[in-house]
């Protein structure tokens, strides 16, 4: 394996940056599940909600508890990604004050998106699949989880993280 790993550093870095995604994604579907459970069952927390981009007015969207769901959960999961790309997967010794501004960035256009999203993926899943909504928002977080993959990966590596 170790030779493995020297002939492809490139590729076992992302395979590296996959897995190891994986502890701020059980972040996020931990933090969702404790959210639904909070904001939407016990709080009930449903009122419809809508602020300048996100519109959470839905059925299937649970309102102001399902933003505030969504919101949380993507945060931390922001915020542990930080950590262990920078330290697990980049082993990157960029200046923390100009990689944290910049991550901010990142994190700040992953979780609007991600916060725009959910409530549209979930009314989907709920009207045109008839999932349950447990279901449908695990299939909210899923495709939030792949989209920040696909964007985040080429910006860690070259602009947020780079080896010095």
């Amino acid at each position: 394996m170790k030779d493995w790993i020297e002939k492809h550093p490139d590729l076992w870095e992302f395979i590296k940056f996959n897995i190891l995604s994986n502890v701020s994604t059980i972040a996020r579907f931990v933090m969702t599940w404790i959210g639904t459970a909070v904001f939407i069952n016990a709080l009930k927390i449903l009122s419809p909600f809508k602020f300048a981009i996100f519109d959470y007015t839905s059925e299937g969207s649970h309102g102001l508890g399902g933003f505030l769901t969504f919101l949380i959960a993507e945060v931390i999961a922001q915020v542990v990604n930080f950590f262990v790309q920078k330290n697990w997967v980049f082993k990157s010794n960029a200046d923390f004050s100009k990689s944290a501004p910049k991550y901010a960035v990142l994190a700040i256009v992953i979780v609007v998106v991600n916060l725009i999203l959910p409530g549209h993926v979930t009314n989907f899943c709920i009207n045109q699949f008839g999932m349950g909504t447990g279901a449908a928002s695990t299939v909210a977080t899923v495709v939030n989880t792949l989209l920040a993959v696909v964007v985040s990966y080429p910006l860690l590596k070259f602009w947020i993280m780079p080896k010095q």
